[in-house]
């Protein structure tokens, strides 16, 4: 997540200095309502992808696009919105970052044919990269400066909630009505959110922004590009294959449509705590953190297609997947802190960036595998992407002395915007 530069220094105050600390909060309640929702929508084509490709006549790898569609355009806007959005007060941005989200519900939960379905798909990653961007910075300049931890750990769960929580969530919407119920019930909350930031939100005036010269100088250097590359081989592992273990539980592993329900939901639940277990951990070791959710990643996507004529053996090994994938994002995130301390803005940006790049390309390449060669393959296709990304996770260094996880909360909620 990025955090831009627009606030003065030493001033962590809410923006408004009349609100009362009920009104700032219930402002962050907001922004953690949006990004729930958000990645929420990213993420709910995964549990839906059978009975999508069913109804728009397509096949699950072409499916696959509306995970793919949104990644690469969110890839490009997560940079691209705080290089052009200059002095714009960044209250008006969310708001319009949030209509256009509703509106990608919107189209994808009426969607006539696949086409459309991916006009609604692009219009969320038009806005998902900018909301990302923008939605921590806006966490840490609501509340006061000795609150600002807490605040960036609630957007925080937010994002983790929707990561782990929201296909299962939509799987489960699905089963009870259709796949089209599930996305006007996230367009419903969308709409919450909308109503509740143009209400609660002050006003967040920016004068300062994130400059492209920025971005050049992180890449020259080695150790912020190494790492960049870790992320992406480690996340494309991931969605090059999450993102079709619906069908392949349904028709390799034999599972019931009801039955993937109930098991995302594991999966899902099993991550959110892993994500809170490891962030008690991850300030004294880092790297041994990461090693181990990685190698536990590999181990899922290895075992998987072997084990997939025996329910609960599948089932064991998804549960594995949802410890190490809970814990992923939040080592990698305070990785990409402690490897680019100088320049916050612009390596939050890149992280963002990148992490939407995996998934564009991860998802799409995983497609092509999927329709031409079966899921199996394409789990053996993570696999390699998975000891890549240990190979690179091993030759690296965790930079920066070691931190309190809370430590580096409250170092990102403070930051000058």
């Amino acid at each position: 997540m990025m955090m831009e530069s627009n606030n003065p220094a030493g001033n962590g105050s809410p923006e408004n200095e009349d609100s009362s600390p009920l009104r700032a909060w219930l402002a962050v309640g907001a922004v953690t309502i949006g990004a729930f929702a958000f990645v929420t929508t990213e993420f709910l084509p995964v549990g839906l992808l059978p009975q999508i490709a069913r109804e728009l006549g397509v096949t699950p790898g072409t499916a696959g696009l509306m995970v793919t569609t949104p990644g690469v355009i969110a890839a490009i806007s997560a940079p691209g919105m705080m290089l052009g959005a200059g002095r714009i007060d960044r209250r008006y941005i969310l708001i319009a970052l949030t209509l256009m989200l509703l509106a990608s519900n919107l189209i994808s939960a009426f969607a006539p044919n696949f086409a459309v379905m991916l006009i609604g798909r692009a219009l969320l990653g038009a806005s998902l990269g900018g909301f990302w961007t923008l939605a921590l910075a806006a966490a840490g300049r609501l509340v006061k400066l000795h609150e600002s931890a807490r605040a960036t750990a609630a957007i925080l769960a937010g994002v983790t909630c929707a990561t782990v929580i929201g296909v299962p969530l939509g799987t489960l919407i699905s089963e009870l009505a259709s796949w089209r119920v599930s996305f006007m019930a996230t367009g419903v909350l969308v709409a919450a959110a909308l109503i509740a930031q143009a209400v609660l939100l002050p006003s967040l005036p920016s004068s300062a922004a994130l400059r492209f010269s920025d971005l050049v100088e992180l890449l020259r250097r080695a150790h912020p590009r190494r790492s960049l590359l870790m992320v992406a081989l480690v996340f494309g592992a991931h969605f090059s294959s999450y993102t079709y273990i619906a069908p392949f539980l349904l028709r390799d592993a034999g599972f019931s449509e009801s039955s993937i329900t109930w098991v995302l939901l594991g999966f899902g639940i099993i991550g959110f705590v892993s994500n809170f277990a490891v962030s008690t951990v991850v300030g004294r070791n880092l790297k041994g953190a990461l090693l181990t959710m990685a190698v536990l990643l590999l181990t899922a996507l290895v075992t998987m297609p072997y084990f997939r004529h025996y329910a609960f053996a599948v089932t064991a090994v998804l549960m594995a997947w949802g410890v190490a994938f809970g814990a992923i994002p939040l080592c990698m995130s305070v990785w990409m802190q402690r490897a680019t301390p100088d320049l916050p803005e612009a390596g939050s940006a890149m992280f963002v960036g990148i992490i939407q790049v995996a998934i564009a390309v991860g998802s799409s390449v995983g497609g092509t595998i999927v329709d031409r060669a079966g899921i199996a393959t394409d789990f053996r296709f993570g696999a390699v992407l998975a000891i890549l990304g240990i190979v690179a996770i091993s030759t690296l260094t965790a930079a920066g002395e070691p931190a309190r996880v809370e430590e580096l909360g409250e170092r990102v909620g403070a930051e000058k915007c």
